[in-house]
C-alpha cells in the first residue's frame, strides 16, 4: 500500500502547524491546490498590527531584504504596496542604508535593491489580512498541537489541544500534508522520534547572539528612507547596532551582541552602549528623540538547521525557522521562509496535488534555498571565539578571507559595493562575488 498522500491527484487537506508569517505563506501557497488548509495557532492574533506572546521577537528590529520583498509581493500582489500604504519605508540600500562593515562604510551608489523598514507586527498583519480572504483556509487559534499521527514512514496528521479556559477540546485532524512552520519553538523532531522515524540530521551553531531593543520617536525632519547599521568587528568587537525608520513615525534601534559582548537594557546603561559602538551615528541620531517605550531584551538562541531533506516520513515538511533559525544579525530569516513558501507552491503546482513528490521537491528546494545564507552565517559567526559549533576548515578560512577582501574593496569601489549588496540582499548568489568584474578588482586592485 503507497503512503498516505501520495496518490496522483490527491489534493485533501493540509495542516500547518503556526500561524505566523511562515504558516501564513504556507497556507496562501497551498490553498490553490489542498481542498482544505488548516492552520493550527497556539496564540489569539491580537486586533491590528500589535505583538503577541508567540512572537517574542516581534518587539526587535526585523530586516526583510530585497529577495524577500520581491518574494512575499510575488506570492500575494500588491502586499509589498500595502506595506508602504501603511507606513513602512523602502530604504535604499545605498544611499539610504549606511553600512558600517568591519573594513568600513560601503561605497556609496544609485541602487534599486531596498530594505523594508517597518515593524514585524505589520508585516505579519499584512499577510494574515491577506491569506484570511482564502475561502478554504481554516484557521484555529487557542489551539495547540500536541503531536503527530502516523507512522515512521508516513505523517497522517496531528493531534490538537485547545489553550486557555475558552480553548476547543482535544481533536486529531487528519492530513495528507503536515507543513511545520511553528518557528524556534518547533517539537516536530520530539514527535517525529516518537513514531519511530529516523532521527533528523542538523547542523548547530551557537555564537551567544543577545538583543536590547527600544522604540523612539522618528523627529518630524528625520527622512523615512535613512538607516544606520554598525556591524560587529570580530573578533575583538562583538557588538553591533541598528536604527531603521519604521511606521508611525518611529524608530527602532537596537544593540545586538555575541557572546561575550552582551548588552543591557536599563535606560541609562542602553543609551551608554550605543556611544561606544564603533561609530557614534546611532547615538547622535537619537540624541534629544522621545522613547516611545522600554527598552526590551531578547536571547534568540543557537542557529540550528534541520535536514529534513536528508529524513523525514511522507507526508511532512518544515518551513521557516521550524526548518533553519539563523543567527538574527544577518537578516535572513523572513527571506528564507518567503523563498520556501514560494518553493512549496510551486511544488504543489507542477504536481496538482499533496502527494510525497511534492513534499519531497519542496525539501529540497527549501533545502538549496537556506544552504548560501547558512553557510555565509555560520563562516561569520565562528570568527568569534565565543562561538560553539559551526563550520572550521580550510574551506571557511579561504570564505572568511575572501570575504574580508571584498569588504576591503567595497569602501572604495562601486562595482564591488553593487554586487556585495546583491548577494547580501540575497537576490543574486555568492558565485556572483567570483565573476571577473568583481574578482578582478577584489585579487588585485585597479
Amino acid at each position: 500500500m503507497s503512503p498516505r498522500g501520495s496518490a496522483a491527484g490527491d489534493r485533501g487537506t493540509a495542516v500547518v502547524i503556526g500561524g505566523g508569517l511562515a504558516g501564513c505563506l504556507a497556507a496562501w501557497a497551498l490553498h490553490g491546490v489542498a481542498d482544505r488548509v488548516v492552520v493550527v495557532e497556539r496564540d489569539r492574533y491580537p486586533e491590528g498590527a500589535d505583538f503577541r506572546p508567540g512572537v517574542p521577537q516581534a518587539k526587535h528590529s526585523h530586516l526583510l531584504l530585497e529577495a524577500g520583498q520581491r518574494t512575499i509581493d510575488d506570492l500575494l500582489p500588491g502586499a509589498l504596496a500595502e506595506l508602504v500604504a501603511a507606513g513602512a519605508n523602502r530604504v535604499p540600500l545605498s544611499g539610504g542604508l549606511r553600512w558600517l562593515t568591519a573594513a568600513g562604510w560601503l561605497a556609496p551608489y544609485e541602487s534599486d535593491l531596498a530594505v523594508l523598514g517597518c515593524s514585524r507586527p505589520l508585516i505579519d498583519r499584512v499577510v494574515l489580512d491577506r491569506v484570511r480572504t482564502a475561502p478554504n483556509i481554516e484557521f484555529r487559534t487557542g489551539t495547540e498541537v500536541t503531536g503527530l499521527l502516523g507512522d515512521r514512514h508516513a505523517v497522517t496528521g496531528v493531534r490538537t489541544a485547545g489553550r486557555g479556559r475558552d480553548g476547543g477540546r482535544d481533536a486529531e485532524i487528519s492530513a495528507e500534508l503536515v507543513v511545520d512552520a511553528a518557528g524556534r519553538s518547533t517539537r516536530a523532531a520530539k514527535w517525529l522520534s516518537l513514531l519511530g522515524a529516523s532521527v533528523v540530521p542538523r547542523e548547530r551553531v551557537d555564537a551567544g547572539v543577545s538583543y536590547a531593543t527600544r522604540f523612539y520617536h522618528r523627529p518630524a525632519e528625520a527622512p523615512a528612507d535613512s538607516a544606520l547599521y554598525l556591524q560587529s568587528h570580530a573578533p575583538d568587537q562583538g557588538r553591533f547596532g541598528v536604527l531603521l525608520p519604521v511606521e508611525g513615525q518611529r524608530w527602532i534601534v537596537g544593540i545586538g551582541g555575541m557572546r561575550g559582548f552582551e548588552p543591557s537594557i536599563q535606560p541609562e546603561e542602553f543609551e551608554k552602549q550605543l556611544g561606544l559602538l564603533r561609530d557614534p551615528g546611532i547615538a547622535e541620531a537619537i540624541t534629544g528623540a522621545k522613547p516611545a517605550g522600554p527598552a526590551r531584551g531578547f536571547v534568540p538562541g543557537p542557529s540550528v538547521w534541520r535536514h529534513y531533506e536528508r529524513s523525514a516520513p511522507h507526508g511532512f515538511l518544515a518551513l521557516g525557522d521550524a526548518s533553519c533559525t539563523f543567527n538574527p544579525v544577518y537578516g535572513q530569516g523572513m527571506t528564507v521562509a518567503a523563498l520556501g513558501a514560494r518553493a512549496l507552491r510551486e511544488a504543489v503546482r507542477k504536481h496538482g496535488d499533496l502527494g510525497h513528490a511534492a513534499a519531497r521537491e519542496t525539501r529540497d528546494a527549501i533545502a538549496s534555498v537556506t544552504r548560501n545564507p547558512w553557510q555565509m552565517a555560520a563562516g561569520e559567526d565562528v570568527r568569534f571565539a565565543g562561538t560553539t559549533g559551526g563550520p572550521s576548515g580550510l574551506q571557511v578560512k579561504v570564505q572568511q578571507r575572501l570575504l574580508d577582501r571584498v569588504l576591503a574593496r567595497a569602501v572604495t569601489d562601486v562595482r564591488v559595493a553593487a554586487a556585495f549588496h546583491q548577494v547580501a540582499a540575497m537576490v543574486e548568489p555568492p558565485t556572483l562575488l567570483f565573476r571577473p568584474s568583481v574578482l578582478g578588482p577584489v585579487l588585485f586592485g585597479g
